[in-house]
């Protein structure tokens, strides 16, 4: 079976990305910066307006996945907090200080997860990791469902290199190939690599705010970021990409 998933940070998006034809749905807030968890009532609006599965995004910031003891606490019970609200999947990941992943939070999260007969998917934490053979092999051994790579490179066009060495070893793991993709990523991906049938998008435009009056010189946050520029999903991106996925 082929999957779409789309990368959504609002109501609005997932429902474009239904639209478009989206088969499965990662759940996040802050998409602009990489992603965050997102709120339960968001995670419930989702679920139930858009019938798809929905798979939440574990992030408690911006930045790397070495997580404190207090973030790790706060993530797990948030894990089961998203779980309760409809949550399909829980993605998320941890990395060692050393570049390794960290087995015993990974296999606490998983364990969560399938004793709710839930999904678990191991982000791109996978695409920052030392060894991404060993991280894999690891992923097998403790039962992770999806990785989500780029084959460790800015987009999987990249790391396609990478990408087909790990397929070869990914077991029963789904493989999610993601960063960079649309249609005609898919196509030149599947050309080289035809067994790729899992792909991840956010297939997203920016959209003007609808304020008239703009006050300027004052940032809410980053200055790089205006608050008076939106990312939504683009329902046509995904029909593309589903297209070269699905011709059928």
């Amino acid at each position: 079976m082929c999957v779409l998933e789309a990368c959504v940070d609002s109501l609005d998006s997932a429902l474009a990305a239904k639209e478009g034809g989206a088969t499965r749905l990662e759940l996040c807030a802050n998409l602009i910066i990489g992603g965050t968890t997102p709120a339960l009532s968001l995670t419930k609006q989702v679920k139930e307006r858009t019938g798809l599965p929905v798979h939440t995004l574990l992030r408690p910031r911006f930045g790397d996945f070495l997580y404190t003891e207090e973030e790790f606490s706060m993530m797990v019970e948030d894990a089961a907090a998203l779980l309760d609200q409809g949550a399909d999947a829980i993605v998320s990941g941890f990395l060692t200080p050393e570049g390794d992943l960290d087995l015993p939070r990974l296999e606490a999260l998983v364990k969560l997860c399938h004793s709710r007969g839930k999904r678990f998917t191991l982000h791109r934490a996978f695409d920052v990791c030392r060894d991404p053979f060993l991280a894999l092999e690891q992923c097998r051994e403790l039962g992770v469902d999806t990785v989500l790579t780029s084959g460790q490179k800015n987009t999987c066009l990249e790391g396609l290199p990478l990408l087909k060495r790990l397929w070869e070893r990914k077991g029963g793991v789904e493989l999610l190939l993601g960063a960079g993709v649309d249609g005609e990523t898919i196509r030149r991906v599947r050309e080289e690599l035809p067994q790729a049938k899992a792909f991840h998008m956010s297939g997203k435009r920016v959209v003007e705010s609808a304020m008239t009056y703009r006050k300027e010189g004052v940032s809410m946050g980053l200055p790089a970021f205006s608050e008076y520029t939106l990312w939504r999903t683009d329902p046509e991106k995904l029909r593309a990409a589903r297209k070269e996925l699905m011709p059928q």
